[in-house]
């Protein structure tokens, strides 16, 4: 326990300098689980960002629904989490930025907000505050939370923090069926394991706007395509497919949308360097043969303007990212082959021949042209919904984490 005491006091004193160095002293005081309060109790539920909480949305309006009564405070790591957490505009719903895990900070927040229980929304477990939650007598859980074999076997380096952490929790539904037996062994307890469900299946579409179409002329969803949530060393590959792909398709569009945006003057700078004109959501241009997507928060629009989508971070090393939200959309769906973040969705894919796997330039161009047509989009994207769609719906969920909630 000492390593990780001593490796979130350094993670601190960096995070509380960075907001101090940009002014951001709301941030500050929030991180150290200072500020607002309140004397009425609140269940506190927690995700790292957007993606968490976008696919928890239907869990955490069926909480509120079935308990009039009932509070929740939403956390999350980010600026841009709180904004969503707070943009669900519920007058039981309060959002603020995750206190920093130290013991102190952990118990001044529980006690601050009246805190009645824990629900974590992500695979990271912050064994500081789930021992202060579970030391004040209160439930812990977890949903969605998955363990790959290499992090089971980094978590093992450090079996006190690991084990202290996992007896804490009286229910823990793991996204996919290889993760329950893993945290078993590290020390969940055997009768908190629930069953798999995958939070982000849950995942429902922003509400858009009506009329709206940031786009340039000629971006109609039959002819435009969209790499998603791309990482770095993805970015050359995905602009040499264009190139191939516009030799029988000219009028194709490409909309790229960095997975960090402040990657976007580099992307911007590639998409030159290849000859292609280009346009930025922050810069918009009449007509471009590139759109670079550099905001957060929009991915829904982009799904919703694309008939065909490139899932990023599976090009390169990165786990891949979510299908569902572009599945949701019905869009055709190609990946590369790094799609270990979510296994169980991709190979559901693979067996209904719902999605394209690729690994070159090549490869991504010859499947762009199969999917052209109307006829061909329409059945991929039609089948990638169908696939992916959830065998349940949220209520056992619900219901299972209010029966361990005794206010």
């Amino acid at each position: 326990m000492l390593v990780y005491r001593a490796l979130m006091t350094c993670v601190a004193v960096a995070v509380l300098a960075r907001a101090l160095v940009r002014g951001r002293f709301s941030e500050l005081r929030q991180r150290l689980g200072l500020g607002q309060g309140s004397d009425q109790p609140h269940l506190w539920l927690h995700g790292a960002s957007n993606g968490e909480l976008a696919s928890a949305r239907p869990v955490i309006l069926g909480l509120l629904d079935a308990r009039p009564d009932l509070r929740l405070l939403i956390t999350s790591n980010s600026l841009t989490g709180q904004s969503l957490a707070a943009g669900l505009d519920h007058d039981r719903i309060t959002a603020v930025l995750a206190p920093l895990d130290l013991g102190w900070v952990s118990r001044a927040f529980l006690r601050r907000w009246s805190v009645t229980g824990h629900i974590t929304l992500e695979s990271e477990f912050w064994p500081n505050r789930l021992r202060a939650v579970a030391a004040s007598g209160k439930p812990c859980m977890a949903i969605g939370a998955r363990l790959s074999e290499r992090s089971a076997r980094g978590w093992a380096k450090l079996p006190e923090v690991t084990r202290g952490s996992l007896s804490t929790l009286s229910l823990l539904s793991p996204q996919d069926a290889a993760s329950g037996p893993r945290f078993v062994s590290l020390g969940l307890p055997q009768d908190a394991l629930a069953e798999v469900f995958d939070l982000k299946s849950l995942y429902t579409p922003k509400s858009s706007i009506p009329g709206e179409h940031p786009l340039p002329s000629g971006y109609d969803r039959l002819n435009t395509w969209l790499a998603a949530s791309t990482h770095d060393g993805e970015d050359e590959t995905i602009l040499d497919a264009h190139t191939l792909a516009r030799r029988t398709d000219p009028d194709l569009r490409l909309i790229l949308a960095p997975r960090h945006p402040a990657r976007a003057d580099a992307v911007a700078k590639l998409v030159a360097e290849k000859g292609f004109t280009l346009t930025r959501r922050s810069r918009p241009m009449p007509e471009a043969e590139v759109f670079l997507a550099d905001t957060l928060g929009e991915m829904d629009l982009w799904y919703a303007n694309a008939g065909r989508v490139l899932v990023g971070g599976s090009l390169v090393d990165k786990g891949g990212h979510t299908p569902y939200e572009p599945a949701t959309h019905s869009c055709a769906l190609l990946h590369g082959p790094f799609v270990g973040n979510f296994t169980s969705a991709y190979e559901r894919l693979a067996e209904a021949d719902a999605a394209v796997s690729v690994t070159s330039a090549q490869d991504i161009a010859t499947a762009l042209t199969q999917l052209a047509p109307a006829a061909q989009q329409t059945k991929a994207g039609d089948l990638a919904r169908a696939t992916l769609k959830p065998a349940t719906d949220a209520e056992w969920l619900v219901a299972a984490l209010l029966a361990r909630i005794s206010t």
